[in-house]
Protein backbone atom coordinates (compact mmCIF):
# COMPACT_ATOMS: atom_id res chain seq x y z
CA UNK A 1 0.00 0.00 0.00
CA UNK A 2 1.36 3.41 -0.98
CA UNK A 3 1.65 6.14 1.61
CA UNK A 4 0.19 9.51 0.64
CA UNK A 5 3.28 11.74 0.65
CA UNK A 6 1.30 14.93 1.19
CA UNK A 7 -0.59 13.56 4.19
CA UNK A 8 2.57 11.99 5.62
CA UNK A 9 4.55 15.25 5.45
CA UNK A 10 1.64 17.23 6.91
CA UNK A 11 1.17 14.74 9.76
CA UNK A 12 4.88 14.84 10.67
CA UNK A 13 4.90 18.63 10.77
CA UNK A 14 1.69 18.67 12.82
CA UNK A 15 3.42 16.33 15.26
CA UNK A 16 6.33 18.77 15.57
CA UNK A 17 3.91 21.66 16.01
CA UNK A 18 2.08 19.82 18.80
CA UNK A 19 5.33 19.00 20.61
CA UNK A 20 6.31 22.69 20.54
CA UNK A 21 3.39 23.37 22.85
CA UNK A 22 4.45 20.61 25.22
CA UNK A 23 8.08 21.60 25.78
CA UNK A 24 8.67 23.07 29.25
CA UNK A 25 10.34 26.45 28.65
CA UNK A 26 11.57 26.57 32.25
CA UNK A 27 13.66 23.47 31.60
CA UNK A 28 15.39 25.24 28.70
CA UNK A 29 15.94 28.35 30.84
CA UNK A 30 17.53 26.26 33.60
CA UNK A 31 20.04 24.73 31.17
CA UNK A 32 20.86 28.17 29.73
CA UNK A 33 21.52 29.51 33.24
CA UNK A 34 23.95 26.69 33.94
CA UNK A 35 25.75 27.22 30.62
CA UNK A 36 25.89 30.96 31.29
CA UNK A 37 27.54 30.39 34.65
CA UNK A 38 30.11 28.05 33.13
CA UNK A 39 30.86 30.63 30.43
CA UNK A 40 31.28 33.36 33.03
CA UNK A 41 33.61 31.26 35.19
CA UNK A 42 35.61 29.79 32.30
CA UNK A 43 34.80 26.16 33.09
CA UNK A 44 34.94 23.41 30.45
CA UNK A 45 31.78 21.91 28.94
CA UNK A 46 31.77 18.32 27.72
CA UNK A 47 29.03 16.99 25.42
CA UNK A 48 28.31 13.34 24.61
CA UNK A 49 25.79 11.40 22.54
CA UNK A 50 25.39 8.25 20.43
CA UNK A 51 24.40 8.03 16.76
CA UNK A 52 22.37 11.05 15.68
CA UNK A 53 22.96 12.52 19.13
CA UNK A 54 26.72 12.32 18.51
CA UNK A 55 26.17 14.50 15.43
CA UNK A 56 24.16 16.95 17.54
CA UNK A 57 26.97 17.02 20.11
CA UNK A 58 29.48 17.94 17.38
CA UNK A 59 27.08 20.53 15.97
CA UNK A 60 26.65 22.10 19.39
CA UNK A 61 30.41 22.33 19.94
CA UNK A 62 30.70 24.12 16.59
CA UNK A 63 27.89 26.55 17.38
CA UNK A 64 28.87 27.40 20.95
CA UNK A 65 32.56 27.43 20.11
CA UNK A 66 32.30 29.60 17.00
CA UNK A 67 28.84 30.72 15.88
CA UNK A 68 28.05 32.73 19.02
CA UNK A 69 31.09 34.92 18.30
CA UNK A 70 29.63 36.31 15.05
CA UNK A 71 31.59 37.28 11.93
CA UNK A 72 34.37 39.26 13.58
CA UNK A 73 35.21 38.00 17.06
CA UNK A 74 37.31 40.21 19.31
CA UNK A 75 39.44 39.64 22.38
CA UNK A 76 36.48 40.97 24.40
CA UNK A 77 34.33 38.00 23.48
CA UNK A 78 34.04 35.46 26.23
CA UNK A 79 34.43 32.03 24.65
CA UNK A 80 33.08 28.65 25.65
CA UNK A 81 35.65 26.01 26.53
CA UNK A 82 33.76 23.14 24.93
CA UNK A 83 34.59 19.57 23.84
CA UNK A 84 32.56 16.77 22.25
CA UNK A 85 33.39 13.39 23.79
CA UNK A 86 31.93 11.78 20.66
CA UNK A 87 34.47 13.22 18.18
CA UNK A 88 37.75 11.35 18.74
CA UNK A 89 37.11 8.21 16.67
CA UNK A 90 40.54 6.56 17.28
CA UNK A 91 40.12 6.98 21.04
CA UNK A 92 36.48 5.80 21.05
CA UNK A 93 37.28 2.67 19.04
CA UNK A 94 40.37 1.88 21.11
CA UNK A 95 38.40 2.09 24.36
CA UNK A 96 35.44 0.19 22.89
CA UNK A 97 37.67 -2.55 21.49
CA UNK A 98 40.17 -2.97 24.32
CA UNK A 99 37.97 -2.21 27.34
CA UNK A 100 34.18 -1.83 27.24
CA UNK A 101 31.96 0.16 24.89
CA UNK A 102 30.02 1.49 27.86
CA UNK A 103 33.17 3.39 28.98
CA UNK A 104 33.85 5.28 25.71
CA UNK A 105 32.73 8.59 27.25
CA UNK A 106 33.55 8.07 30.92
CA UNK A 107 37.22 7.19 30.39
CA UNK A 108 38.10 10.33 28.35
CA UNK A 109 36.13 12.35 30.91
CA UNK A 110 38.40 10.98 33.63
CA UNK A 111 41.36 12.34 31.64
CA UNK A 112 39.95 15.82 31.10
CA UNK A 113 37.11 16.63 33.49
CA UNK A 114 37.63 18.73 36.60
CA UNK A 115 35.56 19.89 39.55
CA UNK A 116 33.17 22.65 38.46
CA UNK A 117 33.08 21.63 34.80
CA UNK A 118 29.83 20.65 33.04
CA UNK A 119 28.70 17.50 31.25
CA UNK A 120 25.76 17.76 28.83
CA UNK A 121 24.50 14.41 27.54
CA UNK A 122 22.18 14.10 24.55
CA UNK A 123 20.10 10.92 24.57
CA UNK A 124 16.67 9.89 23.38
CA UNK A 125 16.06 7.00 25.77
CA UNK A 126 18.13 8.21 28.71
CA UNK A 127 19.14 4.59 29.29
CA UNK A 128 22.33 4.10 27.23
CA UNK A 129 24.97 2.55 29.48
CA UNK A 130 27.81 4.70 28.13
CA UNK A 131 25.78 7.85 28.85
CA UNK A 132 24.86 6.68 32.34
CA UNK A 133 28.52 5.90 33.10
CA UNK A 134 29.55 9.34 31.81
CA UNK A 135 27.07 11.00 34.18
CA UNK A 136 28.25 8.87 37.09
CA UNK A 137 31.87 9.79 36.33
CA UNK A 138 30.99 13.50 36.13
CA UNK A 139 29.31 13.28 39.52
CA UNK A 140 32.38 11.64 41.04
CA UNK A 141 34.47 14.48 39.61
CA UNK A 142 32.01 16.97 41.19
CA UNK A 143 30.95 18.31 37.81
CA UNK A 144 27.52 19.76 37.00
CA UNK A 145 25.35 17.50 34.81
CA UNK A 146 22.62 18.33 32.30
CA UNK A 147 20.78 16.44 29.55
CA UNK A 148 18.60 16.68 26.46
CA UNK A 149 16.15 13.77 26.75
CA UNK A 150 13.16 12.06 25.11
CA UNK A 151 10.55 9.40 25.95
CA UNK A 152 10.12 9.50 29.78
CA UNK A 153 13.70 10.61 30.38
CA UNK A 154 14.93 7.17 31.36
CA UNK A 155 17.44 6.67 34.18
CA UNK A 156 19.40 9.80 33.25
CA UNK A 157 16.45 12.06 34.11
CA UNK A 158 16.78 11.18 37.80
CA UNK A 159 20.56 11.54 37.78
CA UNK A 160 21.28 14.97 36.29
CA UNK A 161 21.06 18.45 37.81
CA UNK A 162 18.92 19.81 34.96
CA UNK A 163 17.37 18.51 31.75
CA UNK A 164 15.10 19.37 28.83
CA UNK A 165 12.64 16.63 27.95
CA UNK A 166 10.95 16.09 24.59
CA UNK A 167 7.71 14.23 25.50
CA UNK A 168 7.72 11.94 22.46
CA UNK A 169 8.21 8.21 21.87
CA UNK A 170 9.75 8.70 18.41
CA UNK A 171 13.46 9.25 17.86
CA UNK A 172 13.00 11.49 14.79
CA UNK A 173 11.04 14.28 16.54
CA UNK A 174 13.17 13.89 19.69
CA UNK A 175 16.39 14.44 17.73
CA UNK A 176 14.75 17.29 15.78
CA UNK A 177 14.07 19.10 19.04
CA UNK A 178 17.49 18.42 20.50
CA UNK A 179 18.96 20.27 17.53
CA UNK A 180 16.39 23.05 17.99
CA UNK A 181 17.52 23.38 21.62
CA UNK A 182 21.08 23.78 20.36
CA UNK A 183 20.09 26.54 17.94
CA UNK A 184 17.91 28.27 20.54
CA UNK A 185 20.78 28.29 23.04
CA UNK A 186 23.27 29.35 20.37
CA UNK A 187 21.07 32.28 19.35
CA UNK A 188 20.65 33.33 22.97
CA UNK A 189 24.39 33.58 23.51
CA UNK A 190 24.94 35.17 20.08
CA UNK A 191 22.41 37.91 20.84
CA UNK A 192 23.82 38.39 24.35
CA UNK A 193 27.33 38.85 23.00
CA UNK A 194 26.14 41.18 20.27
CA UNK A 195 24.28 43.45 22.69
CA UNK A 196 27.14 43.57 25.15
CA UNK A 197 29.75 44.09 22.46
CA UNK A 198 31.73 41.22 23.89
CA UNK A 199 32.16 40.21 27.51
CA UNK A 200 35.57 40.51 29.20
CA UNK A 201 37.22 37.13 29.44
CA UNK A 202 37.66 35.75 33.00
CA UNK A 203 40.94 36.36 34.78
CA UNK A 204 43.08 33.35 35.46
CA UNK A 205 45.59 32.90 38.21
CA UNK A 206 48.99 31.74 37.02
Amino acid sequence: MRIDKNKFAKAYLEKIKSLCEQIDINQIVNVIKILEKKLRTGRTIFIAGNGGSAATASHMVCDLGKTILGKEPTTKNRRFRIISLSDNIPLLTAIGNDWKYETIFSEPLKNLGQKGDLLLVITGSGNSQNIIKAVQTAQKLKMKTTAFLGFDGGKVKEMVDAYVLVPSNEYGPIEDFHLIFNHLITNYFYETEKKKGGIPRPRRNH
